[in-house]
């Protein structure tokens, strides 16, 4: 199986300027930065492709605030998340908006939402559907988290046949590894509190065996792979967040990697 490059985590350039202070996520040469750029008034925001010197090579206006963004192995697929408000089925006054850009014929999927859902081998349509936290497989195949009906899955996408198939229930935010055999995903553990429900497991996509991995605390992110064996994850400390790191195999301890910080990039 291909190596791919591993994967940033999935957070914004949220910077005054209109020069991007650098890419959200990069992959072999390509990068994306989700930028805000201040008003007198309000607030916009756009995504930024930029090349492997952080040229901007094209800008897209965003529909809301942005939140994740992923890059293919390749550079050639790029994915990203914006929270939007005024959608008359949500029950909450935001909901999300996940995008795909080929940067090759720079055609855009604006939404996800328009890919035909196979859910527990049915097809699947509501009013009510969300995605975000893509990791892409490949220049076609992704993974991504849905929710409907006050549920979420991990769903398995093909961009060139519109489609998405559940794989799994209660799971959010998975990160490929970059052998692309495993999956590290959050999952809600059963009698945890409501306020800390998350627990991060590995799930092995060759006998879809699920392992939890020896980090104990809720974690509500999205991982990065830091190599073939180990992740990265942001949890709340003494200054905003802080980076810990874990075995992916649920051996070993979790371990404090750096204080004050989060959204590592790891660029192979």
């Amino acid at each position: 199986t291909p190596r791919r490059a591993p994967e940033s985590a999935c957070r914004p350039c949220a910077v005054p300027s209109r020069t991007p202070t650098g890419p959200s996520h990069a992959a072999a040469g390509t990068g994306i930065c989700l930028q805000a750029v201040r008003g007198a008034v309000q607030d916009t925001y756009r995504a930024l492709v930029l090349d492997s010197r952080l040229r901007v090579l094209r800008r897209f206006p965003l529909a809301g605030i942005p939140t994740r963004a992923r890059v293919s192995p390749s550079g050639r697929m790029v994915a990203w998340t914006v929270f939007v408000s005024g959608d008359s089925y949500a029950s909450t006054a935001f909901s999300t908006r996940t995008s795909i850009l080929d940067t090759r014929t720079w055609r855009l999927q604006s939404s996800l939402e328009t890919y035909a859902i196979t859910r527990d081998g049915r097809a699947y349509r509501a009013a009510d559907v969300n995605f975000w936290g893509v990791t892409f497989a490949d220049d076609t195949h992704f993974y991504a988290t849905l929710a409907t009906g006050g549920r979420t899955y991990l769903v398995r996408g093909d961009d060139a046949a519109r489609t998405m198939r559940t794989l799994r229930n209660n799971v959010e935010c998975p990160s490929l590894s970059p052998d692309a055999t495993r999956l590290v995903f959050k999952k809600r553990v059963k009698g945890a509190s409501p306020d800390a429900p998350w627990r991060l497991y590995a799930l092995d996509l060759r006998t879809m065996r699920e392992t939890p991995l020896a980090e104990h605390r809720s974690v509500d992110d999205q991982v990065v792979w830091s190599g073939p064996d180990t992740v990265v994850y942001a949890m709340a400390g003494d200054y905003g967040s802080d980076l810990w790191t874990v075995p992916a195999d649920g051996t070993g301890t979790a371990r404090r990697l750096m204080t004050a910080a989060l959204a590592p990039a790891y660029v192979g």
